[in-house]
């Protein structure tokens, strides 16, 4: 996920931070917003579906291509 998250924001990611944890935690924050969390989501995210949230935050007129939300 994180090697999707850095080419498809190859601009606008400036740094890309993992760190391990316990107990499942998978978060994924971009410019100090919870963009996803597993604990609250019960899940893992789908790969687009994290990308749509990251670009909301990030870069919100960025077109995904196949991996945006439907119109």
């Amino acid at each position: 996920m994180a090697q999707e998250l850095l080419t498809t924001f190859d601009t606008e990611i400036n740094e890309l931070t993992l760190q391990p944890g316990s107990g499942g935690i998978f978060e994924v924050i971009a410019n100090d917003t919870l963009v996803w969390s597993r604990k609250d989501a019960g899940r893992f995210p789908e790969i687009t579906e994290l990308k749509q949230l990251v670009r909301d935050v990030l870069a919100p007129d960025k077109d995904l291509g196949h991996s945006d939300r439907k119109k």
